[in-house]
């Protein structure tokens, strides 16, 4: 059933009032189903869908649940209701919603929780935002290397419940050093005579607490990790980030870098739920600065005025020219940003990568020049000063194009400035300006007048 198909149909039992029904429906469904249906509703009726739901599955519904809903839901139930919403959830979870809650929202849920989820949660709060240590949890499977197998599955069984993931634990000593990972395969593989310290893997991948979200994220994807664990500078354990965070963390970091790409300021919240004023206010402050920098394409038109007056045919190139550079430079700036996002390209590649890209400009330019030169030919024979003019300046375009749109992403990223925010729309407004400076340069050189 196609969900708009099923939207309406649990909407028309709350309309009726089958709430046994709703219940058994519910019952059936993907928590992350009934969170998306829940989205849709108002506040009031929300709560309703909310309080419907089987007892076992409100945690994980609410989990799921976007911050605005999550935040009407908190302020219209009980005060029990919100504690044993706090208590059962988990810590990074719990700490997620409170990072998007007004402050009178937080005092409420903080004041209705127990002293040591307080304390944990605070704990959490002060990790500077957009670290690993904000979005790791604390509910992992933690074992002492002098342990054999069998105490260890004991202790797997009888803490496990309360743990985010049990498939692989972390082997500390006293003082809580990390000294290695064993997986459950691990375990039910070995001997129960085996000591955890014969069978678990020494060299662990770990961050730092003050390590970027991205960076953590980066890690999970590059070693195909399913948690990661998170020490402190004395490399201490105090928490693992699960692959569900880190794809969270994937996600909103390539729709930032896409929004700015497309010269925009990044939204926190979906399109269809987002207002017409704030999605007006991320777009126009840079497409005002667009516009300004567009000028100068103006200023240089207007300074080789008396050459395609002289020769009116050199303006019919120009989109062509300045259309080729432009997309010439967003394909390497695409590149580029994708390289370093996944830390394919380090800044010491700089001149690794505008040696490539020097190779890859000749070809491309070549190329294009080429197919353009047997057009000209076919279309305008006769004029071959033109053809050459244009063919040459083509070669030039894509040369500049390709190598600011290489370069500049680095040259940001080296500023500490977003590379993404150099992309696209920035750097086609540059290469625009140029090419035209060259190509007009160079009719003056080749032409007669």
């Amino acid at each position: 059933m196609e969900d708009q198909e099923l939207y309406k149909k649990l909407q028309g039992m709350m309309d009726r009032r089958e709430y046994a029904a709703l219940r058994l429906a519910f019952a059936e469904m993907n928590e992350v189903d009934i969170a998306r249906f829940m989205e849709t509703l108002p506040p009031s009726r929300a709560v309703l869908a909310f309080r419907t739901l089987p007892k076992e599955a409100e945690l994980g519904v609410f989990a799921e649940l976007d911050a605005e809903t999550q935040q009407h839901i908190i302020g219209l139930i009980t005060d029990k209701e919100i504690a044993d919403i706090i208590e059962d959830l988990w810590v990074d979870d719990a700490v997620d919603m409170l990072e998007e809650m007004p402050a009178n929202l937080v005092q409420r849920v903080l004041g209705n929780s127990s002293a040591e989820t307080r304390t944990l949660i605070n704990q959490f709060l002060m990790y500077p935002e957009d670290s690993a240590g904000s979005i790791m949890t604390v509910e992992y499977i933690e074992l002492r290397k002098s342990i054999t197998v069998e105490d260890a599955i004991k202790r797997i069984r009888r803490t496990g419940e309360d743990r985010e993931t049990v498939y692989t634990c972390y082997v500390t000593n006293d003082t809580r050093i990390l000294q290695g990972v064993v997986t459950v395969k691990d375990l039910l593989l070995a001997h129960d005579s085996d000591l955890i310290e014969d069978i678990m893997e020494p060299d662990v991948i770990a961050v730092a607490t003050t390590a970027t979200q991205e960076e953590a994220a980066r890690l999970m994807a590059k070693y195909d990790l399913i948690a990661l664990p998170v020490v402190d500078g004395e490399n201490r354990l105090v928490g693992i980030v699960t692959v569900d965070d880190a794809v969270d963390v994937l996600r909103e970091e390539a729709t930032e870098d896409f929004e700015r790409m497309a010269a925009m300021a990044p939204s926190e919240k979906p399109y269809l739920k987002t207002s017409v004023f704030a999605l007006a206010k991320n777009r126009l402050p840079w497409l005002l600065i667009l516009l300004v920098t567009s000028m100068l394409v103006g200023v240089v038109l207007s300074h080789y005025e008396p050459m395609y007056a002289t020769f009116p045919l050199l303006v019919t190139f120009i989109p062509m020219l300045t259309g080729t550079g432009g997309n010439a430079g967003s394909q390497s700036s695409t590149m580029i940003i994708r390289g370093m996002a996944l830390g394919e390209i380090k800044m010491g590649d700089f001149l690794k990568v505008l040696w490539k890209e020097t190779r890859v400009c000749l070809l491309v330019g070549l190329g294009l020049a080429l197919a353009n030169f047997v057009r000209l030919a076919i279309m305008l024979p006769g004029n071959w000063l033109l053809s050459l003019v244009v063919c040459l300046s083509l070669v030039v375009a894509v040369f500049v194009g390709k190598t600011i749109g290489s370069m500049l992403p680095m040259l940001a990223k080296a500023c500490r400035i977003d590379p993404a925010l150099v992309a696209a729309p920035l750097i086609t407004t540059i290469v625009d300006g140029l090419t035209l400076v060259v190509y007009f340069n160079i009719a003056i050189q080749v032409l007669p007048h």
